[in-house]
C-alpha cells in the first residue's frame, strides 16, 4: 500500500455560528486510496465524491442518508440505498432557503462555504424528520415528511442556528444536542417552531477532553443514537499536530453522566455515526478530507466490547467491506450525463443537478429550444463565481471527465460561457464574444485576485464542444482543459488548474455550465448535452 507524505496545507477560518466564533482549522492528510473495482465486497471509500456530514437511518429494508450541500439549490440532499453499497439521490429538503442578496448573489453578497451545514435525518412514528442550520440566515430548520421517497417536505424554522446539532425523541419530548466543545441541549416545541423557554443546559461540559488537552479543534458534530437501552454520542476532535478523531460518550440516562473515550484514529477518517443492517451487522459512516475532490464518505465495521463500540479492525477502517455487496459506481444515481431531452411529465432537471446559489427561473430554459439547456444573461458581472445560474454536478473520483457541447449563435458581445472548475481556486473553458469575434479562452481565477484568460484561440463556428479533465488521484488534483470543432479531434488550450480545497467554498470541485455578460444582459447560450466519464 503506497503513502504520501502529509500535504503541508493549513487553512483557517473563523465563522460566526449561534453567536459564538468558532474556529474550523482544516487539514488535508493524503493516503493511498484503492478504486472501487474489489469483487469480493463493497470497497471504501463507499462514494468517491464530495458527501460530507452524513446523517443516516434504516427504515425496514431501506437506507436514507443526508448530507451537506451548502451554498447548492435544492439543498440537503436525501439518498437512498438497498444495501449501504450503493447509493442514489431520491429528493431535496428544500429547493432554496430564502430570497436575500446572500443567497442571490446579489449586491455583492454570496454564501459560498454557508447556506446550511451538517443536518440530522431521524425516523420517529411514522413521520421523518429532517433538521439543518445557517449561518447565511441566522436560523436552524426542520423538515418533515410522512414520504420521504415521493412525498413533499414541510418546513418549519425558528432564529438562532444551532451549530452542528443532533435530534433526539426522547419519551413525548424532541430535543436538540449542539454545539462545539462545550455541548448544550435544549428542548423544542410540539409545533417544532422553537425552543421552549427556560430548557437549555449544558450537555458535557468538555467533550473533547477524551482526546487530549492539545486541541485544535474541539468536538463537535454531535449525533445522538440510542443501542440497548445505552446512549452513545459521537463527535470528533482534532488533537493539535494530529489528525480528525471519532470520541464517544456513553450513559445509561439521555442526561447523564457520560462518560467518554476516543473510539477510531485512522488517516483523518471521522464524523458520522452508527447504523445497523436487518441481519444485525453494525456499522459506522464517516467521511474523510480527501484533497480536492472533497470529503468522502467510508464504513469501517462495528463491533461491541463491554459495552462500548469498536470501530475498524484493529484500529483501521479496511479498504474492503466483505460483508456488502460491491460498489457499482455513482453513475446514475450521484452523478449523470444529460441530453436535456424531456418527455412530457419528466422534471426539468434530474436530482444530480444543483444550482449554485438561487436560480432566477426566468433565465434559464429547457424548453425555448427543446433539447438544449438554455442560460440567458439578467445583467453583467465580473467573474465566474459572481454570476447567476450555473448548473453544477459533483466531480468524482479517481478521475472525471466533463463534456459538453455549445451553440453561441446568440452571445452578444462581452458574453462568456463555457464549462468550469468550480472551487474559490477555479479554472473554465469558455467561449467568448468582443467586439463581433468569438474566442475560445481558457482562465482561472480567485476571489482575491479575479481571473485571467490564461491562452485563447480564435473561433469561426457557432457550435464548439468544450471539456474538463480532472485528475484526483493520490492527491494530484490537476485540471486540463479542451476544445474540439467536431466533437472527435481534441486540443488542449492553457495549462494545468492546480485545484484545492479552500474554506470559503467548503465544497470539491464542481462542473459549472454557466453564461456570464461583462457588458450587457440578454445574450444567451444553448448547451446541446453535458457527458460525464
Amino acid at each position: 500500500m503506497l503513502h504520501k507524505s502529509f500535504w503541508d496545507l493549513f487553512l483557517n477560518k473563523i465563522r460566526e455560528i449561534s453567536g459564538a466564533h468558532f474556529l474550523l482549522l482544516f487539514l488535508i492528510i493524503p493516503a493511498q486510496i484503492f478504486a472501487q473495482t474489489n469483487t469480493n465486497g463493497a470497497t471504501n471509500p463507499l462514494i468517491w465524491a464530495d458527501v460530507p456530514d452524513m446523517s443516516m437511518i434504516r427504515v425496514g429494508e431501506n437506507y436514507y442518508m443526508s448530507s451537506t450541500t451548502m451554498h447548492m439549490n435544492p439543498g440537503v440532499p436525501i439518498m437512498k440505498s438497498t444495501d449501504l453499497a450503493n447509493w442514489e439521490i431520491i429528493s431535496y429538503a428544500y429547493n432554496k432557503l430564502e430570497d436575500i442578496d446572500a443567497t442571490l448573489l446579489k449586491n455583492g453578497k454570496e454564501m459560498y462555504g454557508s447556506g446550511t451545514w451538517a443536518s440530522s435525518l431521524r425516523y420517529h412514528e411514522g413521520t421523518f424528520y429532517l433538521s439543518t442550520f445557517s449561518s447565511t440566515t441566522g436560523k436552524t430548520y426542520i423538515f418533515t415528511t410522512t414520504d420521504i421517497e415521493d412525498g413533499n417536505w414541510t418546513q418549519h424554522s425558528f432564529e438562532r442556528s444551532l451549530h452542528d446539532h443532533t435530534l433526539v425523541f426522547e419519551d413525548d419530548k424532541i430535543y436538540m444536542i449542539w454545539g462545539s466543545g462545550t455541548l448544550r441541549i435544549i428542548e423544542l416545541k410540539k409545533d417544532l417552531s422553537g425552543i421552549k423557554p427556560e430548557t437549555e443546559q449544558v450537555f458535557i461540559e468538555n467533550a473533547t477532553a477524551p482526546s487530549g488537552d492539545d486541541i485544535m479543534l474541539p468536538a463537535e458534530g454531535s449525533q445522538l443514537f440510542k443501542v440497548n437501552g445505552k446512549y452513545y454520542l459521537f463527535n470528533i476532535s482534532w488533537p493539535r499536530d494530529d489528525m480528525r478523531t471519532v470520541i464517544v460518550h456513553r450513559s445509561d440516562s439521555l442526561m447523564g453522566p457520560y462518560e467518554g473515550r476516543v473510539v477510531l484514529k485512522d488517516r483523518g477518517i471521522a464524523q458520522g455515526g452508527l447504523i445497523d443492517t436487518p441481519e444485525g451487522d453494525w456499522y459506522a459512516y464517516l467521511f474523510r478530507d480527501y484533497g480536492s475532490v472533497g470529503r468522502i464518505p467510508y464504513l469501517t465495521p462495528v463491533s461491541w466490547e463491554d459495552g462500548w463500540p469498536v470501530l475498524g479492525i484493529d484500529g483501521v477502517v479496511p479498504d474492503t467491506l466483505k460483508n456488502l455487496p460491491k460498489n457499482t459506481g455513482l453513475k446514475p444515481g450521484i452523478v449523470a450525463s444529460d441530453d436535456f431531452e424531456r418527455e412530457k411529465g419528466e422534471a426539468d432537471l434530474p436530482l444530480v443537478w444543483q444550482w449554485n446559489h438561487n436560480p432566477l427561473e426566468k433565465y434559464w430554459s429547457l424548453t425555448d429550444r427543446p433539447g438544449y439547456l438554455r442560460l440567458i444573461n439578467d445583467r453583467s458581472d465580473d467573474t465566474f463565481l459572481t454570476t447567476r445560474n450555473t448548473l453544477t454536478q459533483r466531480t468524482i473520483g479517481p478521475t472525471s471527465t466533463g463534456e459538453v457541447a455549445l451553440d453561441i449563435s446568440s452571445l452578444k458581445d462581452g458574453d462568456v460561457t463555457g464549462l468550469g472548475a468550480l472551487q474559490a481556486n477555479y479554472g473554465y473553458i469558455a467561449v467568448k464574444k468582443e467586439d463581433g469575434e468569438t474566442s475560445i479562452i481558457m482562465a482561472k481565477g480567485t476571489p482575491e485576485e479575479g481571473e485571467h484568460i490564461v491562452e485563447s484561440a480564435p473561433l469561426d463556428q457557432n457550435v464548439v464542444h468544450l471539456k474538463a479533465d480532472l485528475d484526483f488521484e493520490d492527491l494530484r488534483d490537476i485540471g486540463t482543459f479542451s476544445y474540439s470543432l467536431d466533437g472527435d479531434e481534441w486540443k488542449q488550450l492553457g495549462n494545468e488548474l492546480e485545484m484545492s480545497y479552500t474554506l470559503p467554498h467548503f465544497m470539491g470541485y464542481r462542473f459549472a455550465l454557466f453564461n456570464y455578460a461583462t457588458e450587457s444582459a440578454g445574450g444567451y447560450a444553448d448547451f446541446d448535452y453535458f457527458e460525464i466519464y
